[in-house]
């Protein structure tokens, strides 16, 4: 037997379905968007797995295809949400349609880590070696960070993945210094800019880190001995983890065996 307003079995009422639907809301609402950059191995995909929660989306850029499946695969299960953005941050074409995949959605988080290293005496590069340098390590990172930092709320963060060759010379390593040296600039003036907004900008200097960069450079190097990405993914997650109102501007990590 039923009765005027009664709900049929097997049926779902409309209040239900608005209490289901406003749950939604809720979390899509409180979902946090963080965007990483070179995410398809190394450092970038160490830093995914660190920061993936049910309640983050994470935003995973890219080059190689079947890397950042796998980044993906990985981190997945622990995600409310994983995008692969597979974009050639060298050109500027690939970084406004990696802006424009993104969205118009603030993100919480952003970490430029995507990086390549031309090592060679500077009279052998070209000039093409040169733009790709600039190009990925520093108007990419330049453009991201235009383009995002505005509508970031307050407490949010942005990465920048530089190098002990941010403040040191190395012989041979001149474009990549270079790159290094100008983000640190830019970041660090970016720093001051943002901190009335109370949006974080936090710079790690990592020594020599044993990632797949070390097989496209000619030479024997020691990657045994080489920081793993997963120290460098640590020191992030804590300079993160601090309260919202305090800042670790600046980290440097090495090895004890020294600066490789």
């Amino acid at each position: 037997m039923s009765f005027a307003g009664d709900t049929p079995a097997g049926t779902v009422s409309d209040s239900a379905l608005d209490v289901g639907c406003s749950a939604l809301d809720v979390f899509f609402k409180n979902m946090k968007r963080y965007l990483i950059t070179g995410a398809s191995r190394g450092i970038g995909r160490a830093i995914a797995e660190k920061l993936a929660g049910k309640d983050v989306e994470l935003l995973l850029h890219g080059r190689d295809t079947v890397a950042l499946t796998q980044t993906r695969k990985i981190v997945e299960v622990q995600c409310a949400k994983v995008t692969p953005l597979i974009h050639d941050l060298a050109t500027a074409r690939g970084v406004s349609d990696l802006i424009a995949e993104v969205g118009r959605e603030p993100i919480e988080l952003l970490v430029n880590n995507a990086g390549i290293a031309i090592v060679k005496p500077f009279t052998e590069i070209t000039s093409i070696e040169w733009e790709q340098t600039v190009g990925v390590n520093v108007t990419a990172p330049f453009l991201l960070t235009q383009r995002f930092a505005p509508r970031m709320p307050p407490g949010s963060s942005i990465v920048n993945i530089l190098s002990v060759a941010a403040k040191t010379a190395f012989p041979n390593w001149s474009a990549y210094c270079m790159s290094k040296f100008a983000l640190e600039g830019f970041s660090r003036c970016v720093r001051e800019e943002l901190r009335d907004r109370k949006v974080r900008v936090i710079n790690v200097y990592p020594a020599a880190t044993d990632t797949d960069i070390w097989s496209q450079v000619e030479g024997k190097w020691p990657r045994d001995r080489m920081m793993n990405a997963t120290q460098v993914a640590d020191a992030v997650a804590f300079a993160l983890a601090r309260p919202t109102d305090t800042l670790v501007e600046n980290l440097t990590l090495s090895s004890l065996v020294g600066n490789l």
